[in-house]
């Protein structure tokens, strides 16, 4: 038996489109005998977002996009971790904080030497017919 999904209607006039929950029409969501349970869903939801948001405020922390923003949740992370009582779990998130701020900064280099080199050659670093396979498209 294939789930054809939820039958609700939305305000926009299109089906929810949601999995059925088995043996019924409607979804999770829209199953009048799980309102209270998806209402609650609901709230720990909305306050998992508003906590997650007021801490990334105070640790300015806004994702792990960039080798920086790496650098900067492994410092607070640090520092957090040298505030704890000394014990053999610290040390060893201390030790293993080390050895990632090693790769950071290695990464960080890398990347500052790649684009140094890239501001040096320019955009075409390679003639036209310079194609290492003859199949390959020139760059």
């Amino acid at each position: 038996m294939v789930n054809r999904g939820c039958t609700f209607e939305m305000p926009d006039g299109l089906l929810c489109q949601a999995p059925a929950l088995r043996g019924k029409a409607l979804c999770y969501w829209h199953e009048p005998d799980a309102s209270d349970a998806a209402q609650e869903a609901r709230r720990v939801g909305g306050h998992h977002r508003r906590k997650a948001r007021s801490v990334a405020t105070i640790y300015d922390f806004a994702g792990l996009r960039t080798v920086e923003s790496a650098q900067r949740l492994l410092e607070t992370a640090a520092i957090e971790t040298l505030a704890l009582e000394n014990s053999i779990q610290r040390n060893r998130t201390l030790i293993s904080a080390a050895a990632g701020a090693g790769k950071l900064i290695e990464a960080g280099d890398l990347a500052d030497r790649l684009t140094a080199v890239e501001a040096a050659v320019g955009p075409k670093a390679h003639p036209e017919g310079d194609a290492a396979f003859p199949e390959e498209p020139a760059r």
